[in-house]
């Protein structure tokens, strides 16, 4: 865990505010381009909130090009686990051609 995983997310029980640091390391880009790349919808974003097991969690993932950065974090914004993905859309193809005729 990097410095940048700590304190970069705060949470008010309805909206995560993420700082650009941990987005920016998580995709590979500069702090200084994420927001002007959000507002061109160039880095989009998913929140999704766990049940059962993993309630309390939350997964946050952002996507710039073949790059998908998650992020799971607790309920005061603790980052938990981070992963990046390169092409996960190749990935979905494959997994998807995969199931056909099952």
């Amino acid at each position: 865990m990097t410095a940048c995983d700590r304190h970069s997310i705060e949470f008010d029980g309805e909206t995560f505010n993420v700082d650009a640091a941990l987005i920016a390391e998580s995709l590979g880009i500069d702090a200084s381009q994420v927001q002007p790349l959000m507002r061109e919808g160039r880095i989009t974003s998913r929140c999704e909130r766990g049940i059962d097991e993993d309630a309390g969690r939350y997964r946050l993932t952002f996507f710039h090009g073949r790059l998908r950065a998650l992020l799971t974090v607790d309920a005061t914004g603790e980052v938990i686990s981070r992963a990046i993905d390169a092409d996960p859309g190749e990935q979905r193809r494959r997994s998807v051609r995969g199931d056909v005729g099952r």
